[in-house]
């Protein structure tokens, strides 16, 4: 069997073609948790050429119902090294960049001097996700940006917009007031589901890492954030039409009028 012949059935959908463009291609992978490892992973297995992976945080003991890297057996391992070695045990030639280290404002001007073909981010605290889509923004790149899958069950319910255009994900709203205080205007894609939060789910953190509060969380469906996350990666690569969600037109931008208090809680989301 030839180097790419373990891609043969994605040859069989996309083409040679379209195999390969894709081992043309650099993308990068910001947040390796429940949303982000399985994106690493799928994109991998599509056959692009060439990944960065970026993650500071270990393996916990409570990222095991829902992240890729996280077993009984590697609790305060690194999940950056984690899932090197499994994305390079699933394609030995993928030319991958490991960054240990969490997104500081330095550290993410400095990874995006890099062009990539396009940006991941699956982030889940607010501070280092608004930090990165503003100067992926800024230089150019093309992003695709994971809402709140804390506190949520149905992946039916997941849809495809601008980031801008993002409705009915409290998440998302903090999100695009902060992006656009930036400047940041239309050109981001965001995933982010239509379903209503349980609020009793969330729960108060010690605040580090920027995350102020969690949701909780069940096993598939911030893997459900990352397989589609993946699949506008995909397509967009592979100049595949995504037919983008509509905001209703009863769906009105309003100004939150929520307190300090209220608005805390929308620090961070358990991807």
């Amino acid at each position: 069997m030839s180097e790419l012949g373990w891609l043969s059935r994605s040859a069989l959908l996309v083409g040679d073609d379209g195999i390969d463009k894709l081992q043309k291609t650099h993308v990068l992978v910001v947040g390796l948790g429940g949303v982000g490892s399985f994106a690493a992973e799928f994109i991998c297995r599509s056959g692009v050429g060439e990944m960065t992976i970026v993650d500071g945080d270990v393996v916990d003991p409570s990222n095991r119902n829902r992240q890729l890297p996280a077993l009984a057996t590697n609790h305060g391992v690194s999940k950056a090294a984690i899932m090197a070695e499994r994305l390079l045990a699933i394609n030995p030639h993928l030319k991958l960049h490991v960054i240990s280290e969490f997104l500081t404002p330095q550290k993410c001007r400095e990874i995006l001097e890099v062009r990539f073909d396009y940006v991941m981010d699956c982030i889940d605290s607010i501070t280092p996700k608004v930090t990165l889509l503003s100067t992926a923004y800024q230089s150019g790149q093309r992003v695709v940006s994971s809402m709140g899958a804390g506190g949520k069950f149905d992946p039916s319910k997941l849809r495809v917009t601008d980031l801008l255009e993002t409705y009915q994900c409290r998440f998302a709203e903090y999100v695009r007031k902060r992006v656009k205080r930036l400047g940041v205007q239309a050109g981001i894609k965001a995933v982010f589901s239509l379903e209503e939060v349980k609020l009793d789910s969330l729960i108060m953190t010690d605040g580090s890492n920027f995350k102020r509060s969690a949701y909780g969380t069940i096993s598939y469906l911030p893997a459900a954030f990352g397989g589609m996350c993946a699949s506008v990666v995909i397509r967009d690569l592979l100049d595949i039409p995504i037919a983008l969600q509509v905001r209703p037109q009863r769906i009105q931008k309003k100004k939150s009028k929520r307190s300090k208090s209220k608005r805390s809680t929308l620090e961070s989301q358990d991807l």
